[in-house]
């Protein structure tokens, strides 16, 4: 078996969100199509749905996919629920903070989902074959998107399994992190300002142009196509944050004039709470992969692969349901494994959004009611998303998890990063109030072309609910901003990440019982 090729099984777990995953699944289809490969390919997909629609219909369109040479299975809720049933009562009591107490079978969110798949990977036979496990987002595609000067093109650029088979094969990786490019992989509670400065210019572009000339918003993006360009605080992870506003490209094709460029922006403005940032969208830039490889410390849940031994890690504090899981558990990854975790180029298209809604499907913690859209929930699991992994970080530079910090040590760390995040966080938000601020102005003046226009007025609108949703969900009263400086809800979720640190060695013995565990 030395030369096989290895067969990979790709996992996607989805939370009602039926048609990204035909999507997704059709562009897996097509890149089949295009690339062969001689090593078996499958997928299996998870169902977190609450919806009994959403719910049939995943299971349709994963039957649908199963053709020749790709097979697809169907993971459902009952399915999910008889492999934790299958563990012994005390093990699944241990291990309620890594696949859920059973109290709830559809919404349990990523993280446990996920987890929950890992033992269904855990029964595949122990034939001898060499296998990657592939886990990727149902809102992402097999393709790319690059820049050219004629606009976005978004190509089956990339022979992945071809990649990873070599990857896995030349080096020693066993984990493996990929990114996405289109839209950003992050919240758009921690994007609000960079996207506020883009809009700015363009208004104050637009306001010297004529309306009825000839669009000039076109030719390839000079900036904010970088990692992390969209991120308001970018210098946390290592990144420098970008200087300049960047400008808006507009995708119209044809003739058209200043006004029907502003009319199409106005039109996108709403789908920035879904996490779409219209001017920071980030491109494929080919090379080879396995030259480029580098030592990774985080993992982006939505694209990364292992091998089986790989299963020992899975998502730590999923039942927190907090984002930057993966991070989080990169930072474990990165102490414990060095060199074979690895970041490689092998990105996948990012869509937050479905053409024919202009906004997601569903996304946990958005909620909305008519013009309104609120973010707190995402804005509270980022936040305290945030403490958590950069509590991890400095942990495992003390040698966590091999060395065990004490109740009080993990109490205090976990408070004093959380204080100066919370520095970190007002001081944007007192920043993007200002530009709220002198948005509205700008775009309320009397005296702007885009006031006077009649044909405009269904743009006008689209302006002034971005407005008043902005401030909604960013000034100092915003039901988020409360939530996260309430001093009794936010000492229930420290003491709830510290508890999950202090438990998390004993958990991951569990795990590691349960994986032994004869399941079939």
């Amino acid at each position: 078996m030395a030369g096989a090729r290895h067969d990979i099984v790709i996992v996607v777990p989805v939370a009602d969100r039926p048609r990204h995953l035909a999507d997704c699944l059709a562009s897996l289809a097509e890149l089949k199509r295009r690339y062969s490969y001689t090593g078996t390919v499958s997928v299996l997909v998870v169902d977190d749905s609450l919806d009994a629609e959403n719910l049939a219909r995943h299971r349709a369109i994963a039957e649908a996919c199963t053709g020749p040479g790709l097979a697809c299975r169907y993971l459902s809720q009952d399915a999910q629920r008889a492999l934790v049933d299958g563990l012994p009562e005390a093990l699944r009591r241990q291990l309620a903070g890594v696949i859920g107490d059973g109290a709830n079978t559809a919404h349990k969110g990523a993280s446990i989902t996920r987890n929950i798949a890992y033992l269904w990977l855990n029964r595949l036979p122990a034939d001898g074959r060499k296998r990657l496990f592939w886990f990727l987002d149902s809102d992402q595609e097999f393709r790319v998107s690059i820049e050219t000067p004629e606009g976005e093109d978004q190509p089956y650029a990339i022979d992945y399994f071809h990649w990873l088979d070599r990857i896995f094969s030349e080096t020693p990786t066993r984990i493996l992190t990929g990114k996405v490019v289109g839209d950003p992989p992050v919240s758009p509670a921690v994007m609000a300002g960079t996207f506020l400065d883009d809009v700015l210019a363009f208004l104050n572009e637009m306001a010297g142009l004529a309306p009825d000339s000839a669009c000039t918003f076109h030719g390839a993006t000079a900036q904010g196509t970088g990692d992390a360009a969209y991120h308001d605080m970018a210098e946390l992870f290592g990144f420098k944050a970008a200087a300049d506003p960047c400008r808006y490209r507009c995708p119209l094709a044809g003739a058209h004039d200043q006004a029907a460029c502003f009319a199409d922006f106005a039109g996108r403005l709403k789908r920035f709470f879904d996490g779409e940032h219209p001017t920071r969208r980030s491109f494929y830039q080919a090379d080879d992969p396995v030259a480029g490889l580098t030592p990774a410390r985080t993992i982006y849940t939505g694209n990364y692969v292992f091998t089986p031994e790989g299963l020992d890690w899975f998502i730590p504090f999923a039942a927190l349901k907090l984002r930057m899981a993966g991070p989080t558990l990169g930072r474990i990854i990165r102490a414990e494994m060095g060199d074979a975790f690895v970041a490689a180029n092998l990105p996948m298209l990012h869509k937050r959004t479905v053409a024919a809604l202009g906004q997601s499907e569903f996304r946990p913690g958005i909620e909305r009611a008519s013009d309104r859209v609120d973010l707190s929930g995402e804005f509270e699991r980022q936040y305290f998303g945030d403490v958590m992994l950069f509590t991890m970080e400095r942990l495992t530079e003390q040698g966590y998890p091999d060395r065990q910090p004490t109740p009080d040590a993990v109490a205090g760390m976990v408070d004093g990063i959380e204080t100066g995040m919370r520095q970190r966080y007002k001081n944007k938000q007192v920043q993007i109030v200002e530009k709220i601020d002198r948005l509205d102005t700008l775009f309320n003046e009397p005296g702007r072309w885009w006031n006077s226009d009649d044909c405009l007025a269904g743009a006008r609108a689209d302006f002034s609910r971005f407005i008043d949703n902005m401030r909604g969900n960013f000034a100092a009263d915003a039901p988020g901003w409360r939530l996260i400086e309430s001093a009794r809800h936010g000492a229930a979720r420290k003491a709830a990440i510290g508890e999950a640190i202090l438990r998390y060695r004993d958990d991951r013995d569990a795990w590691r019982n349960a994986l032994r565990e004869d399941v079939r």
